[in-house]
């Protein structure tokens, strides 16, 4: 039986949270009544669009465990959170950035780009080491200047220990650097037990919103160690006071702000996190990764197919298998054909189910999988 807030087509199974998510009902019903009210009364009810974009600030300071929602911006993205801080620090010639050899280009353009400034990239190998974590520290020496990890790897579903990580980056004063679009929404995050400095993550992913919105979190002394490299009206102080000359930096994480907010996308992520804070991220987070060990059995008993990730104890809602006979893109290919939405990623295909999805349909998706 589908669940009440996803209402898909018939037969159409879908496992690619980890891409782009489908919207509950209840962000279909707030976009639509967003939009009458706007197409009704224009700016009217400006004042009312205003709490609800202080209301979606709360749900993610709530959703991260941030101490306070003055420590959340809403940016577009994780890639433009990511250049903020890559352009934001101030960088000598010698430096160096430590990361991973598995990131999305997202969490690796910025960093590389600060070659010109004399700033080394360097990326660990996350399987060379006793653990993951130790490839990283492996890395750090005396120049370092900032850890930038993905929380969980989006072509194989490893998910890091960043409580350790944290820890290793406070007792250096190393700065720690989180892209977590893959956790948001599939497990449990806090910033203040990862001693986080910077957090960023768009919203369509696990949290079902809407492209084009996403959370830039910075702690407040790492704030202030970021220089701004866009300006605006909106990162102002007086933010409302038009006529503001001279004008001084807004004092909370606002200051990444400096344009007219995405109000139909506040909109639309606002509900779907009243969804994913009404059911509890406790209970999603096992029911993802339940569903996720689920799929990893289906796969391992299935003869024509072999895992690629997670080896071991399953962590994330990521799974990655291929087929022994047929070629990844042919499988690709007819899974999309029989409606079973998923990826062509980490070298096989990429399933990555929510809390929402039946065991049911993960046995279709890997029937039809096997039986090609």
């Amino acid at each position: 039986m589908r669940h009440p807030e996803f209402p898909l087509e018939p037969g159409l199974i879908y496992l690619n949270h980890a891409a782009v998510a489908p919207w509950p009902v209840r962000t279909r019903d707030a976009v639509i009544a967003f939009a009458e009210e706007n197409c009704r009364y224009g700016s009217h009810h400006y004042g009312r669009w205003l709490s609800k974009e202080t209301e979606l600030r709360r749900q993610l300071q709530t959703l991260i465990n941030a101490p306070s929602s003055d420590d959340i911006a809403l940016v577009k993205n994780t890639s433009e959170a990511l250049s903020f801080v890559a352009y934001g620090l101030e960088w000598q010639a010698g430096d160096n950035i430590v990361s991973s050899n598995q990131e999305f280009p997202s969490n690796r353009l910025p960093w590389q780009s600060l070659a010109a400034q004399g700033v080394s990239f360097r990326e660990a190998d996350l399987a060379s080491a006793p653990t993951p974590e130790d490839g990283l520290f492996a890395l750090v020496d005396e120049r370092t200047r900032l850890i930038t990890i993905s929380s969980i790897q989006f072509a194989s579903g490893l998910r890091l220990d960043l409580a350790r990580i944290g820890q290793f980056c406070k007792a250096r004063n190393i700065l720690f650097c989180i892209d977590a679009i893959q956790s948001l929404g599939a497990v449990q995050f806090d910033v203040q037990a990862y001693h986080a400095d910077f957090v960023m993550a768009d919203g369509h992913k696990w949290l079902f919103g809407p492209e084009g919105l996403g959370v830039f979190y910075t702690s407040p002394e790492a704030r202030e160690r970021l220089k701004l490299t866009q300006f605006g009206w909106h990162m102002m102080k007086d933010t409302h006071d038009y006529e503001n000359k001279p004008w001084d930096i807004h004092p909370t994480a606002r200051r990444f702000e400096c344009g007219s907010p995405n109000m139909t996308a506040i909109h639309a992520l606002s509900a779907s996190l009243s969804l994913l804070l009404d059911t509890g991220m406790d209970a999603i987070e096992a029911q993802v990764i339940g569903n996720a060990a689920y799929l990893k059995d289906l796969i391992l008993a299935g003869n024509n197919l072999s895992l690629i990730a997670p080896q071991g104890l399953v962590k994330s809602g990521i799974v990655v298998f291929k087929h022994r006979t047929c070629d990844n893109p042919t499988l690709y290919q007819h899974l999309q054909g029989k409606n079973i939405i998923c990826a062509l990623r980490g070298g096989g295909i990429r399933f990555s189910p929510h809390f929402y999805n039946s065991r049911e349909e993960m046995q279709q998706a890997v029937s039809i999988a096997v039986n090609i």
